[in-house]
């Protein structure tokens, strides 16, 4: 493996031959603003490093004022401006956005239109440390995967997984052989015991929700049931469910995961605040 380290100085440029990838360091407006506008109309990603001021008008209003930032346009329109702590950005626009740049009394300003819901975003740099444009190949396919605690969360979120009409009304329910996972009410009014487990279900986790239904049924005064929530099960479990009066449900942990981002997704569209 090799490293290079390179030290550069105002107005160095870095073009790579063997990679479509353009680095300007310390641009003048002029020369940032004609980048900029090559990147978005040629659909390549831009990143902007500098310091800068946020507008945003929408279903609320917001200001964030001036800071060292990094702004984002990637290739499919879509738009981040981040700080330099945390992971999410503090301003962003979906994809299919359309932009306006130019430069304007010694600064860059790049507005960012998006028309349903009408909003935009406009990030004003009085000076710009570098700016970079890119095209990036990326055809890996993305495989979502989720952990069991990501599965009860996902339950939480979609009762529905389970089963139209449950309503949960709790989840690491102490019992006294342990803690149910998820615990709530069917459509009828009957009390539900949900044991998850990541990968395919085995005798024990049957026994297991058994054990949880009958502590709960010592204190319940209606009807139990337990449903045991897996991918699959293993050979001969059926048989035990069926003898013990429990139920099997199968569900997909990247379903999971999918509804998770989903939820989080639509979370983010409607609290965050740009």
């Amino acid at each position: 493996m090799y490293t290079t380290s390179l030290s550069l100085s105002s107005g160095d440029k870095i073009v790579s031959e063997s990679k479509p990838l353009t680095v300007l360091v310390n641009p003048s407006v002029v020369e940032a603003e004609k980048t900029a506008k090559e990147a978005i109309s040629q659909h390549k990603m831009l990143i902007v490093v500098g310091r800068c001021h946020v507008d945003y008008q929408g279903r609320a209003g917001s200001k964030l004022e001036t800071g060292e930032r990094m702004l984002i346009i990637k290739e499919d329109g879509s738009l981040l401006v981040h700080r330099s702590l945390g992971y999410e950005p503090v301003n962003w626009q979906p994809a299919g956005c359309v932009f306006h740049t130019r430069a304007k009394e010694d600064m860059l300003e790049i507005h960012s239109v998006r028309h349903r819901p009408e909003e935009s975003v406009k990030v004003v740099f009085d000076k710009i440390q570098m700016i970079s444009t890119m095209s990036l190949e990326d055809s890996g396919e993305f495989s979502l995967y989720a952990s069991e605690e990501d599965m009860h969360k996902a339950i939480l979120a979609k009762p529905a997984l389970l089963e139209e009409g449950f309503k949960p009304i709790s989840y690491e329910k102490k019992v006294e052989p342990g803690f149910v996972d998820v615990y709530g009410v069917d459509k009828t009014g009957r009390l539900v015991v949900v044991e998850v487990k990541r990968k395919t279900a085995s005798r024990e986790a049957t026994l297991q929700l058994a054990r949880y239904v009958d502590a709960v049924r010592l204190k319940a005064d209606r009807e139990v049931r337990g449903i045991l929530v897996a991918p699959t099960i293993s050979k001969g479990v059926q048989r035990l469910l069926a003898t013990l009066g429990l139920e099997f449900k199968a569900l997909d942990p990247k379903k999971c995961a999918e509804t998770l981002r989903k939820a989080r997704s639509g979370k983010l569209e409607s609290y965050f605040v740009k």
